[in-house]
């Protein structure tokens, strides 16, 4: 390891991009954008900041939660899963929408003791619960300003000597990660006083089991299928059986799961949210019976398709990069979001609406089709095409069956060629 690399993080984000620059051969196309794409500010955002990584913003639209409409931003390379949020919730319109209730709204953090007498734990937790999230409150007082509030001190037993104090608290507007750490490391220290015991660690959980939301929709069965009742009856029943499928086979429940994130995913980045964190704690909850199931589940009832999703979701609107990222206060503002449980609500409306899509389009015309009408683009983007010459380009492409980047780049050599 040469002295550059042990001082990589002394260096300016410049000096940086010159040494990555001579070490990896980066030609001088590379080096300009790598160096365009950078700015000062977003250079504090990480640790040794090279450049800033860009994916695209879309707009879905059609999405009707709780009887408002929205237009939800969503960051991500994949244009299908704009396009199949977009469509999710168009079928979703005719009977109602999404609907949406939170059924709880909390942060739960851990103390966790090895070796240590439960009962003693137990019972000085128990006889000083008040006093306790008296101090741990007095730690930030600044929680009650953004509406929170402390709200259970559990302790548990994990056997074998460990044992856990559960913090569970309302962390009003933040999604409140650094003010939980700050309340546990106060109760941390007064519990290792007054017992004696130092614990092994105090951090928050992103099991998010205290955070839940459900979110409902009906489908009638001619919105399945373009107009045809009929029809759509038939993919409606095949959605059930693929619904069916996920609560069983692994292997089905992780790409239905998949398909749920995807729009998560993409809205929660498009507000300035820790989609870690909400990646992890979904699918523990999908697993949270010992198998990992299905998170949304459909059933046919009353003539139309039903559809449910429960799962955790704990966002926020202030602290954390939420208020360093103008973007994401920006998109806030284009989804016209009031409140956290608004916010947390339209992340797993979306879910459903995702999934929605996605189940159809595999018991109907399949995936396919529609993912690479969509992936044309990045084809004829990817051989070269400028904006101008994509939808020229992406006419050709369509008409092959199953069009490469060679072929690509073949078809915009013609198109330059018949256009000099």
């Amino acid at each position: 390891m040469n002295q550059e690399q042990r001082s990589f993080r002394f260096l300016t984000p410049a000096q940086r991009r010159q040494y990555i620059a001579q070490q990896r051969a980066l030609s001088a196309d590379q080096v300009a954008m790598v160096k365009n794409n950078a700015t000062d500010a977003e250079a504090l955002l990480t640790e040794n900041y090279l450049t800033t990584y860009r994916l695209p913003e879309g707009i879905a639209v059609n999405l009707l939660m709780n009887q408002q409409a929205y237009q939800i931003p969503m960051v991500t390379e994949e244009p299908s899963v704009v396009a199949a949020a977009s469509y999710g919730s168009l079928m979703t319109l005719d009977d109602g929408g999404v609907v949406a209730q939170t059924l709880g709204q909390a942060l739960t953090g851990q103390i966790l003791f090895e070796g240590i007498d439960f009962e003693q734990l137990r019972m000085f937790v128990t006889a000083n619960e008040v006093e306790l999230k008296r101090r741990a409150l007095a730690e930030h007082p600044s929680l009650i300003d953004h509406g929170g509030q402390i709200k259970t001190l559990i302790v548990r037993d994990l056997a074998d000597g460990f044992a856990s104090v559960d913090l569970t608290v309302d962390t009003g507007a933040a999604m409140g990660a650094n003010t939980m750490n700050d309340l546990l490391n106060g109760l941390r220290d007064q519990l290792a006083q007054h017992l004696g015991h130092q614990p092994l660690t105090a951090i928050l959980t992103n099991d998010g089991q205290a955070s839940l939301v459900k979110v409902t929709t009906q489908v009638s069965f001619a919105r399945l299928a373009k107009g045809d009742a009929a029809a759509g009856a038939g993919v409606a029943q095949r959605i059930v059986s693929l619904s069916e499928l996920a609560q069983r086979d692994v292997s089905r429940a992780v790409t239905h799961n998949k398909g749920i994130m995807n729009g998560v995913d993409a809205f929660v980045v498009a507000t300035g949210n820790d989609w870690r964190a909400v990646e992890a704690s979904a699918h523990a909850y999908a697993a949270q019976t010992g198998q990992y199931r299905g998170l949304a589940t459909w059933q046919l009832r009353e003539n139309k398709l039903n559809g449910e999703l429960t799962m955790p979701m704990h966002l926020g609107l202030v602290g954390g990069v939420t208020a360093s990222l103008p973007l994401a206060k920006i998109n806030r503002q284009i989804a016209d979001i009031q409140d956290v449980t608004e916010l947390n609500q339209l992340a797993v409306a979306l879910g459903l609406v995702q999934n929605l899509a996605a189940l159809r389009a595999l018991v109907s015309e399949g995936i396919q089709p529609g993912h690479m009408a969509l992936q044309y683009r990045n084809l004829a983007l990817a051989a070269g095409a400028t904006p101008a010459q994509v939808i020229k380009l992406v006419a050709k492409l369509k008409a092959l069956t199953r069009p490469t980047l060679a072929d690509a780049k073949r078809l915009l050599a013609e198109l330059l060629s018949d256009s000099k």
